[in-house]
């Protein structure tokens, strides 16, 4: 038996990124012009890895987990992944970020958003600490519920100039690879893969 469309898309974004990136808002226009019957949210996640992850937790806690999926860009794509293995829905990871807290510890500090440089963020230092809970939280669950070609889609571009994708396709093991033989860390060749994670997603009219 075929698993149930999906109702309700959550979308998350990277690092020093938004609601306004170009996958995001590619996304967004699909579901709005394709799907409309599919609840889509996209929120402005706080530079706080804990305080993202309680309030996506909290703007999820009504969806119906058997027809939600999740879609992730980079550090988004961790995240994604957490929220699928707490909820057990679909998730397509972009260019995930496997290993954030060691990535990010360098980053430290005042930052610029993507999308307005003239919004500022200061990166703090218990926000790594944040997230390596949530890596051990993701290595716990992981374990006990291993990713699976049905549940679980990546994008993994070679050519990521910011993120090794070995280690990105180790971080999602399991599941259905797409591993593009060139492209970059933003996917700028992401109408090229669109239909391919619309197709896993299934979502409903």
């Amino acid at each position: 038996m075929s698993e149930p469309r999906t109702t309700h898309l959550l979308y998350l974004h990277g690092f020093r990124s938004s609601p306004q990136s170009m996958k995001a808002q590619k996304v967004a226009a699909r579901v709005r012009t394709q799907h409309p019957g599919v609840t889509w949210w996209c929120p402005q996640l706080p530079p706080s890895p804990e305080a993202a992850m309680r309030m996506v937790t909290g703007g999820i806690a009504g969806w119906p987990r058997e027809t939600m999926a999740v879609v992730g860009s980079s550090l988004g794509g961790f995240y994604a992944r957490w929220v699928a293995l707490q909820t057990g829905c679909r998730a397509v990871l972009l260019n995930p970020a496997a290993h954030p807290a060691r990535d990010l510890a360098g980053y430290i500090g005042e930052q610029t958003a993507w999308h307005d440089p003239q919004e500022r963020f200061f990166f703090q230092p218990t926000f790594v600490d944040e997230l390596r809970v949530l890596e051990a939280d993701i290595a716990r669950l992981g374990a006990n519920q291993p990713a699976t070609p049905e549940r679980l889609m990546a994008v993994v571009a070679q050519g990521d100039e910011l993120l090794d994708w070995r280690e990105m396709q180790a971080f999602s093991a399991g599941g259905t690879l797409r591993l593009l033989p060139g492209s970059d860390h933003a996917l700028s060749d992401f109408d090229d893969h669109i239909d391919a994670v619309f197709g896993f997603l299934d979502l409903r009219p």
